[in-house]
């Protein structure tokens, strides 16, 4: 089995292609080794000392250090990736296929009066966003919307990169300003 590393725009996250898929659907994110306890896969990357945090896109995993140096931290993370999916584990637990779709949906706030502009700005999330910034090993979904501000939540590499304010405020506030009238601001939750 080869495993492929890349680079994100976060100095903190590293991204971890296995050559096959990861999730069939969505995304998941575990930041802590409690949130963890669901999936072997990430729970094996967590006793790897000084990891924070492990997201999972369609064919790629990402991991969040701490502290320590990528050198000596990636021998262990491709071995427990490689481990994982040499023992014929599932990837939860549960043995679901799940994802976090269903709990990125559960706390969404916005006025009925706005479902079409919230239509639009999810569909432009959708289609625009979210295919780019799983390129660089993260996820961005919709939280709320509220008074022409648009709350999104980071995942992945982009939670605490350095780029995801830039990210944030040129490059999806001006897409949403654009092709939705009503935006007056983007702000992460």
């Amino acid at each position: 089995m080869f495993i492929q590393t890349e680079a994100t725009p976060n100095p903190a996250t590293l991204k971890f292609i296995p050559g096959r898929m990861v999730l069939d659907t969505g995304t998941m994110e575990f930041a802590s080794r409690e949130a963890a306890a669901r999936s072997p896969l990430a729970t094996r990357l967590f006793d790897v000392p000084g990891i924070t945090g492990v997201f999972y896109g369609a064919d790629f995993v990402t991991v969040t250090k701490a502290d320590g140096d990528w050198q000596h931290l990636k021998p262990a993370i491709l071995g427990a990736i490689m481990e994982h999916y040499m023992s014929g584990a599932p990837l939860l637990a549960d043995g679901s296929a799940g994802n976090d779709e269903a709990l990125d949906e559960q706390d969404e706030f916005f006025s009925e009066a706005d479902a079409e502009t919230v239509a639009t700005i999810k569909d432009l999330i959708e289609t625009r966003v979210r295919p780019a910034v799983a390129n660089d090993g993260g996820d961005i979904t919709f939280r709320g919307f509220k008074d022409g501000v648009v709350y999104l939540n980071m995942k992945g590499s982009c939670a605490g990169c350095p780029s995801s304010t830039a990210t944030l405020q040129h490059g999806i506030q001006n897409l949403l300003r654009h092709f939705v009238p009503d935006v007056v601001e983007v702000r992460p939750m």
